[in-house]
């Protein structure tokens, strides 16, 4: 049998096993089960007299048997054909396990506003995100909202932070019946050309800040990395990190969890375009900066820049 479940692995991961042996494999392995070898072991091992018991007990085994071994058979065709589940299910959590902080989860709303509705835009969103952050009932708080002055122009950024995934569906399902807040997207869908969310986690080393205000100007940096380097590319990060840090300090970083995938933000906060110049001119001058920018940029597919302006409610301004 292991011989031949060996081949049968090799076949099909090799693509080259025709269906009907496919099919065969399937009813050989559902179908010669111990529960059958250990009724014929009864009968020929079991004295005459008490034949008919011990069968009957194998055969009430034999059921349990037999629902294991379809179990398996089920889970090595599933596994050869697609993968062990176990293993899908560890890839899966690896990333957020080893690299969040855990504790909370953030939405990140991009709003493409049409160029004549900004001002409308910009009322509306001032006379209500700031109910929906402070009101008791939802689980969230508005880290910021800005407009962006550098990149995509008539383009707002909004990014609130859940108390975890219960949190999350808890606020949105309690929206959904809010008849305030559907009064606000009726009058907020005809002002925008297009809208998108990503739901993203923070990096563990990476503690969203708190509320503050800088009178500055803010620096919304996207990467898109190639599938399965974000823990390379977070390892490097980190290192880089407390160079930058000895002339700035980061305002957050995130990763994506729902969205554009196998992306990340990060934000930077800075009095002006002339600051940040000469703080990232500096930040080469510090031994691993150089050797952090040459390792993470390997590892992405592409990147973008955003200055971005606060709104006058933005707890972030």
């Amino acid at each position: 049998m292991s011989s031949f479940l060996l081949r049968s692995s090799r076949g099909l991961s090799a693509g080259i096993l025709p269906r009907t042996a496919l099919y065969n494999c399937q009813k050989s392995l559902f179908h010669t089960t111990p529960a059958a070898v250990l009724q014929q072991s009864s009968r020929v091992l079991t004295p005459e007299n008490k034949t008919t018991t011990t069968t009957q007990a194998a055969q009430n085994n034999g059921v349990d048997e037999k629902k294991r071994d379809q179990n398996v058979a089920n889970d090595f065709i599933e596994a050869v054909l697609y993968g062990s589940k176990k293993t899908k299910e560890e890839d899966n959590q690896t990333h957020s396990k080893t690299l969040a902080r855990g504790k909370y989860v953030h939405e990140l709303q991009k709003h493409k506003v049409k160029p004549e509705k900004v001002e409308e835009y910009i009322n509306l969103v001032t006379s209500y995100f700031p109910k929906m952050a402070n009101d008791p009932r939802n689980e969230l708080h508005l880290c910021g909202s800005w407009e962006t002055v550098i990149g995509e122009l008539d383009t707002f950024v909004h990014i609130w932070e859940y108390k975890g995934y219960p949190g999350h569906r808890n606020t949105l399902q309690r929206l959904a019946q809010d008849p305030e807040y559907n009064a606000f997207l009726k009058q907020l869908r005809p002002l925008l050309i297009s809208r998108e969310n990503n739901v993203m986690l923070e990096f563990s080393f990476w503690k969203t800040s708190p509320p503050m205000e800088t009178d500055g100007i803010y620096e919304l940096r996207h990467y898109q990395l190639k599938p399965g380097r974000l823990l390379e590319w977070e390892t490097e990060w980190r290192k880089g990190l407390e160079c930058r840090r000895q002339y700035c300090e980061p305002v957050g970083a995130w990763f994506s969890q729902l969205g554009e995938l196998h992306s990340v933000h990060h934000m930077w906060t800075y009095p002006d375009l002339q600051t940040r110049k000469t703080t990232r001119e500096d930040a080469w001058n510090v031994d691993g900066w150089a050797e952090t920018v040459y390792k993470t940029v390997r590892l992405v597919d592409n990147m973008s820049s955003y200055i971005l302006k606060p709104l006058s409610y933005s707890p972030l301004r």
